[in-house]
């Protein structure tokens, strides 16, 4: 029987390499298949004794990702090789030296990018996320292919996760959507994109994922016998005006749909953008902008546009190269309707983001926008003293942000992240305009450095030769650039006082009779939180920090002479967040929640408000209780995809005599007796106590909060969907994040 299945296992295997040979195209040269083979054949031997999770021979997920990486996004012969290579170094005894012995330098820096860094087991200071994101980035600066082929193999093992534990899907799923969806759309892979998204929301929310995907299938036929009318009228008039289009349906995918759902509160039938039509228009580049322009005047012959939703990336592009008009038109059915507008040569941009891009730029086009995103990268990789989590929210904040458009007097335009300030745009013009800017003109009017900026504004800065950074500057900006070189300015600025400060601290701790040695000065410059010495000399100089600060640290009982004395046989106890940590690994399923059993400390978290019935996971935090979130809360996620291996299990012990304050949200049709139903429903029909009760009215709409204790999410979910009965109500939706003064 084994022999049966490993000869089944092996024509698989040559099966699975075939089809991946087909991917590489007719004209592929010889001595490119020749090396090809070779790294399959490295790999089937490096990994033939291991297995997946789901019980099939490793090397299909190799094989897997060198496909997506050839297929789905249109990389080369190197990075098929790459692909097939990127786990040897990592799970199996082959090296580096070894792979670079026999494929070359560029090959073994790709897969030395593309292997995990050395798990660190300190629980309270590092992010093995964070670490091996940031090694990620580090070579992607130099190699574009590293995390092209990291979000090949992430696609596959998202669509392979239903063999990992529960535990693991969650933070899986969670990092996909924190850090790799994000940046799979900023390199313009959005097929990728999307279905990294929809993969994740399936792990994290599948109730909700399983509902949507029903809905969505149900209305297919409605959805095409729509557009097909929709379409009709315009078919006619483009090939009246001679312009060769296809018209297609776009399905928004699964998650964005529910985002759209959350933000605006409303239900599936209601989102109106679940779909787009999209315009594929073929013309040659010299011709395209003013050809997706005319499609544009056609459709909006025949549908009155939406002119707040309309978007023009013909004329500038995204910065990851995303080309085309976007807008939102009404059609005849009294319905809006989303609409694309591109060409052949945008729609494969589109398609295959980066590397379409640098396909066509390879051929006389102009990379720039896509330079500077890497040189972005390189900026906030540079800054100094960043820690791995540090580097994280920068990413976030600066790489992964939708974009704005700003101007310069001369008419200069600049790209910066959503959010950006008139401080961010000082720094990005020059640092030492940075340095020395005390506020801005912006169009004409004068504004604080902290004013956020919006696409189309034109920034005049302000300078002083008397200005400096000042701490709350920090506050302001947004972009890795700005912040780092706050940073410098401040410390190059603090410098100045460390003479003065030693001095100080050095008369200080004479006073408190504290020997002044370099441990002691760390020790206080710990416990007051204080980053580095250069900082702590500063505040001491502008006594900031003083004897009180010195006291509270080296309090007199502890510099009595037997309080120094160590004992040969004693053993350092073990501070709270370890102990929690041996506890929850060495028996994971103790953490219980609920009642007063618990066998762990734990706090609810106040961002999501979980009650009984709730998916849950818990977070390990330095010397404080376990913090518990549910799985869809966004901090969760954020926590999941950073602190992977500080997150535990948990769940809800079921107790029938404790209730958790919970609400609702209301909003429909003020009539006679409405107020009657809604608390008839609570308190006679579901029987819970309510605690607030707060209906406003104004113009025949009624919207309300109302506050009441249930004893789990089950009875909640019941609550709302009686509620949603009453025919006056419109809309109801659970409070995740209790108001303070409910509490």
């Amino acid at each position: 029987m084994y022999i049966a299945e490993k000869e089944s296992e092996n024509k698989e295997i040559i099966k699975r390499y075939r089809s991946l040979l087909r991917t590489m195209g007719p004209s592929v040269e010889a001595k490119d298949k020749v090396l090809v083979r070779k790294a399959f054949n490295l790999a089937l031997e490096a990994h033939k004794d291991m297995r997946r999770k789901t019980g099939e021979p490793y090397i299909y997920h190799p094989l897997a990702v060198a496909k997506i990486t050839s297929q789905e996004i249109g990389l080369g012969i190197t990075s098929i090789v790459c692909a097939l290579l990127h786990d040897v170094v990592e799970d199996t005894d082959y090296t580096l030296k070894d792979i670079k012995t026999q494929f070359g330098d560029k090959i073994a820096k790709i897969i030395d990018g593309l292997t995990k860094i050395e798990e660190i087991f300190d629980h309270t200071t590092s992010s093995i996320q964070a670490e091996n994101f940031k090694k990620m980035l580090l070579t992607l600066s130099d190699d574009v292919r590293v995390i092209l082929i990291k979000l090949a193999d992430r696609l596959h093992n998202m669509r392979t996760l239903d063999a990992m534990s529960k535990e693991k899907q969650l933070k899986i799923a969670s990092e996909t959507i924190y850090l790799y969806a994000p940046l799979a759309l900023r390199l313009g892979l959005y097929a990728i994109k999307s279905e990294l998204e929809d993969l994740g929301l399936k792990y994290t929310e599948p109730d909700i994922y399983d509902n949507l995907m029903h809905k969505i299938q149900q209305t297919d036929k409605m959805r095409k016998d729509f557009v097909r009318k929709f379409s009709t009228p315009l078919k006619k008039d483009l090939r009246e005006n001679h312009i060769g289009c296809t018209i297609e349906t776009e399905t928004k995918s699964v998650f964005s749909i529910w985002e759209k759902m959350k933000s605006r509160e409303l239900p599936f039938d209601e989102v109106f953008d679940s779909f787009a039509v999209r315009f594929i228009i073929n013309t040659d580049k010299k011709h395209e902008k003013v050809d997706c322009w005319r499609v544009y005047t056609i459709v909006t012959d025949h549908y009155k546009p939406n002119v707040e939703k309309l978007r023009d990336w013909v004329s500038i592009p995204k910065s990851n190269g995303y080309e085309a008009i976007h807008a939102t038109v009404m059609s005849k059915k009294g319905r809006w309707v989303d609409i694309q507008i591109r060409s052949r040569r945008m729609h494969e941009i589109a398609r295959k983001g980066y590397v379409a891009l640098w396909k066509q730029n390879s051929n006389g086009g102009n990379g720039s926008s896509l330079d500077g995103w890497l040189d972005k990268i390189r900026e906030v990789l540079n800054s100094e003293d960043t820690g791995a989590l540090d580097f994280l929210s920068d990413v976030k904040l600066t790489l992964f942000s939708d974009e704005i458009f700003v101007f310069t007097p001369k008419g200069d335009m600049k790209s910066l992240p959503n959010g950006a300030t008139v401080l961010d745009f000082a720094y990005n013009i020059h640092s030492q305009i940075g340095d020395e800017s005390i506020g801005a003109k912006v169009n004409h009017n004068l504004v604080p450095l902290n004013h956020i900026l919006k696409s189309g504004d034109q920034v005049e800065i302000i300078t002083s030769r008397k200005q400096y950074p000042k701490e709350e500057w920090f506050k302001y900006a947004v972009t890795a650039r700005a912040k780092s070189r706050i940073k410098d300015s401040l410390r190059n600025y603090r410098k100045k006082f460390k003479a003065k400060g030693k001095e100080k601290l050095n008369k200080l701790f004479g006073q408190a009779n504290v020997e002044f040695t370099g441990a002691n000065v760390q020790k206080l410059q710990q416990s007051v939180n204080i980053p580095s010495s250069i900082d702590l000399y500063y505040q001491v100089s502008n006594d900031m920090i003083g004897s009180k600060e010195i006291r509270n640290v080296f309090p007199e009982e502890d510099k009595s002479w037997f309080k120094l004395i160590r004992n040969p046989f004693s053993k350092n106890p073990k501070n709270l967040s370890e102990s929690l940590t041996e506890k929850v690994r060495s028996k994971p399923e103790s953490l219980i929640l609920g009642g007063d059993t618990a066998s762990v400390d734990y706090d609810i978290a106040e961002c999501c408000n979980s009650i009984p019935g709730d998916d849950v996971v818990g977070f390990i935090r330095e010397n404080k209780p376990i913090e518990i979130h549910t799985t869809n809360c966004p901090v969760a996620i954020g926590l999941m995809s950073k602190y992977g291996n500080r997150i535990v299990k948990a769940k809800w012990k079921k107790e029938e005599k404790i209730t958790f304050l919970a609400g609702v949200k209301i909003s429909g049709l003020d009539r006679a007796g409405l107020i009657y139903k809604i608390t008839n429903i609570i308190s006679e029909k579901h029987h819970l106590n309510i605690r607030l009760f707060n209906i406003e009215s104004s113009k025949g709409v009624m919207n309300g909060v109302i506050m009441f204790y249930a004893p789990d999410a089950d009875a909640l979910n019941e609550l709302i969907n009686s509620l949603k009965k009453v025919k006056e109500i419109r809309k109801v939706s659970r409070i995740k994040r209790l108001p303070e003064n409910y509490t």
